[in-house]
């Protein structure tokens, strides 16, 4: 299995496990981290042997957003260099989202400004009691781009409105109030719930997983009459595909169902 620099990466029964491993700089991410990030998550996307991936931060931290001494750099970059780097940044929030599998967030500790970001992308967030939030980019004036499609999708905008312009820390309570989180509970139950979750993903139907999120991902972009041709073909293609045959059958004949 291929080394990295910045992450951890392990796969084990087919759940794959991605750790920002930084920890020095409370898991801050750099170009180094977000390049291996991409290449890694293209890898999954093409991996149907992984059912699931859990996202998780190395030692007390989840994620603090940017690395500091990556930002000194940006300060003489130009316009033209600030799209380059900001499109790491997207690409890679990107991969996450749109991964076919489901994707857990494990939130071990803060997660803060860009670190915000895989929050957002993720599909299931748990989180530790102790876990801090906060999109905190307008303190040095700057603003939560790249990352506010995915967080103001998993909120809304009457949220966002509110986190986005104060900047404001939150508690994993009151992340979880506002949807930003699915579950809190105390840090030394984290590892238990994240399994509860991952045993309740491995007994579906994996490409149904994948048909849900696509379904999450594009209905909302679409009018009323493209939503219906579109779902209307993706339940056709399901019921008639080995899977949905599978599951079909399965439930038909009160047993487990046997997933290729």
């Amino acid at each position: 299995m291929k080394k990295y620099e910045t992450i951890l990466y392990s796969v084990d029964n087919s759940v794959a496990r991605v750790t920002l491993s930084r920890s020095e700089v409370h898991n801050a991410f750099n170009d180094t981290m977000l390049q291996e990030l991409i290449g890694l998550f293209k890898k999954i996307s093409k991996d149907r042997s992984i059912r699931v991936v859990v996202i998780t931060g190395n030692g007390k931290s989840f994620c603090a957003g940017a690395d500091i001494n990556w930002m000194k750099k940006m300060i003489n970059y130009s316009y033209e260099e600030n799209i380059e780097d900001s499109n790491k940044i997207s690409d890679c929030m990107y991969a996450i989202y749109t991964l076919p599998q489901p994707t857990i967030a494990r939130v071990n500790g803060a997660a803060i400004g860009g670190g915000m970001g895989f929050v957002g992308t993720c599909d299931i967030v748990i989180a530790a009691d102790v876990a801090k939030f906060s999109l905190s980019e307008v303190k040095i004036g700057l603003v939560p781009a790249c990352i506010s499609p995915y967080i103001i999708r998993k909120v809304g905008e009457g949220g966002c409105r509110e986190f986005f312009i104060t900047g404001e820390r939150l508690t994993a309570e009151k992340a979880l109030k506002v949807g930003l989180v699915n579950r809190v509970v105390p840090i030394e139950k984290l590892d238990e719930a994240v399994d509860e979750v991952v045993d309740r993903l491995v007994s579906s139907g994996p490409n149904a997983i994948a048909a849900s999120k696509e379904l999450l991902q594009k209905v909302p972009q679409m009018s009323l009459d493209e939503a219906r041709k579109f779902t209307v073909e993706v339940i056709a293609r399901l019921r008639i595909s080995d899977e949905g045959q599978e599951g079909m059958n399965a439930f038909l004949e009160k047993r487990k169902p046997r997933w290729s």
